[in-house]
């Protein structure tokens, strides 16, 4: 019984390309207690792998955070398998509005702590008393309230490229470290503002509502479904839209375009760009913004240097970086000292 993915992104490829058939790029979570992982682990990745799923799926005692890709045909059968798991039945899959075969090449199941990482301890937040859920229309009423503070639950890579207006944007690496600061922030707030978040998918926003409810907050609201769903929502029911820029996602897609409008820049020349790209030097392999004029320039990488690591033959890069990791400075994207247009 096949429990781990066997095949090289290559051989995938290989065969997305030969089937000819579209993918949908979707994702979904759910908090519940789970308490066999390592069963339902391996449950989970005999009937995915059975219909050709592929993606990264996290389980943790708290629940399930996945993001994957299948063949459009094979939907169906997708939610007969999640409806035969009583905590996941009629669960919202968040489908992406731009697709690609390729979003994800492997199927990668995983047991981890949390499946999103707080920082927090269990008694500082309650996920049975989290924020009033709001749709896209309920979502821009609130918006326009002038009594409404409105914040990004998001990290500022992902801001950085698309948000919406007149939102509060953490200037944060990671999603715990925007908890105490946002309560701090607006602390003097807890009863007379209505405070409206917002994320990618909806995952973040139910710890985060939750966490601001514990200390205190009265008026709390979330975007249900996040940025994935308000698009949705915008494009099928003809509702203004509040979105500008780019939704940045965690697959090889690496953003969707939400609107026309660009609000970033190249981080090497300060040109209007919001193009996420892999430095090729892959032991740099930094995220971050490259125009096609910088891409031709740089050859796909982040600065001279690693532009002549590229250069110098595979087995001689591999031998540089033997027995090295990469940082966290690779999703710090727009904090490297390439930004050379400041």
């Amino acid at each position: 019984m096949e429990l781990y993915n066997k095949l090289s992104k290559k051989d995938r490829i290989k065969l997305i390309e030969k089937a000819g058939e579209k993918r949908f790029t979707l994702s979904f979570y759910k908090y519940e207690l789970i308490k066999n992982l390592e069963i339902f682990r391996n449950f989970l990745f005999v009937q995915f792998n059975s219909i050709d799923v592929l993606g990264r799926i996290y389980i943790a005692n708290e629940g399930i955070n996945a993001q994957l890709s299948l063949a459009a045909k094979n939907i169906d059968l997708l939610k007969k398998i999640l409806d035969e798991i009583s905590f996941l039945k009629n669960v919202r899959l968040n489908i992406a509005i731009e697709h690609d075969n390729q979003s994800f090449l492997k199927l990668k199941i995983k047991i981890r702590d949390k499946i999103v990482a707080d920082g927090l301890g269990n008694d500082e937040y309650d996920l049975k008393n989290n924020g009033i859920h709001v749709n896209a229309r309920e979502f821009n009423k609130l918006l326009n309230d002038k009594n409404t503070i409105a914040i990004d639950m998001r990290n500022h890579y992902e801001s950085e490229i698309g948000h919406f207006e007149g939102a509060y944007l953490p200037n944060v690496d990671t999603f715990r470290e925007s908890l105490p600061i946002i309560n701090k922030k607006y602390s003097k707030y807890k009863k007379d503002k209505k405070i409206l978040m917002y994320c990618t998918g909806g995952i973040r926003c139910e710890k985060a509502s939750s966490y601001l409810m514990q200390n205190g907050y009265e008026n709390v609201f979330q975007l249900d479904g996040g940025i994935i769903e308000y698009t949705r929502q915008v494009k099928y029911e003809k509702i203004q839209n509040k979105f500008i820029g780019r939704n940045f996602v965690f697959d090889n897609r690496l953003s969707e375009r939400i609107s026309d409008k660009i609000i970033s820049k190249c981080h090497q020349c300060g040109n209007k760009c919001d193009e996420h790209v892999n430095c090729n030097n892959e032991a740099c392999h930094l995220l971050f913004i490259q125009c096609e004029k910088c891409r031709f320039r740089y050859n796909g990488c982040c600065s001279s240097d690693c532009k002549d690591i590229f250069q110098l033959p595979v087995d001689v890069q591999k031998q540089l970086r033997k027995g090295k990791k990469n940082s966290n400075k690779i999703f710090k994207k727009g904090r490297f000292k390439q930004k050379l247009f400041k």
